[in-house]
């Protein structure tokens, strides 16, 4: 069987703490996993990173490499975005790419690399306006976008999406 890559890349919310059981889950549908983090999101689980790198077999990442340094995964088949933030919905689809995720998620966009996000806010920052317009934004770069609950996260449902791009979910 050959092996998918999936980008896995999580920012600091609550279902954040679930990673390991998701990163098995999609390993056992045949995904190899490379897991970023945002600044934040790394901090969150840093007594965790060196098992995630040796469940995923690959360097957890949270920063951009150096100039000139060779990149340490393997090329994206799918990006899945979750958690994502408020912070981090609004920075991708504006297209503010200060942290290493949301530079891939921007650039796997750009390429057409299938990408799945699943925001992940407070009710009070999902009413903000500009929290539309970028899903807005990134339904129409063609991410598919599954409005996550903190309380029930849909990880079934994010697996499912990216396993079959262009499925309704």
């Amino acid at each position: 069987m050959s092996t998918r890559t999936l980008y896995l890349f999580a920012s600091a919310a609550p279902p954040l703490f679930d990673v390991a059981r998701v990163i098995e889950d999609a390993q056992a549908e045949g995904w190899d996993v490379c897991l970023g983090l945002t600044p934040t999101a790394a901090r969150w689980l840093a007594e965790s990173l060196d098992g995630l790198a040796v469940l995923t077999g690959n360097p957890v990442r949270w920063e951009y490499g150096l100039p000139g340094q060779p990149d340490v995964w393997p090329s994206a088949d799918a990006i899945l975005v979750a958690p994502a933030t408020f912070n981090t919905v609004n920075a991708w689809a504006l297209g503010l790419t200060g942290t290493f995720v949301v530079g891939v998620a921007a650039e796997g966009v750009g390429t057409g690399v299938p990408t799945v996000a699943v925001p992940c806010v407070s009710a009070a920052h999902a009413q903000h306006p500009q929290f539309d317009r970028s899903m807005e934004t990134l339904r129409g770069a063609g991410v598919t976008v599954l409005h996550g609950d903190p309380a029930a996260y849909p990880w079934r449902g994010a697996l499912d999406a990216v396993g079959n791009p262009g499925a309704r979910v």
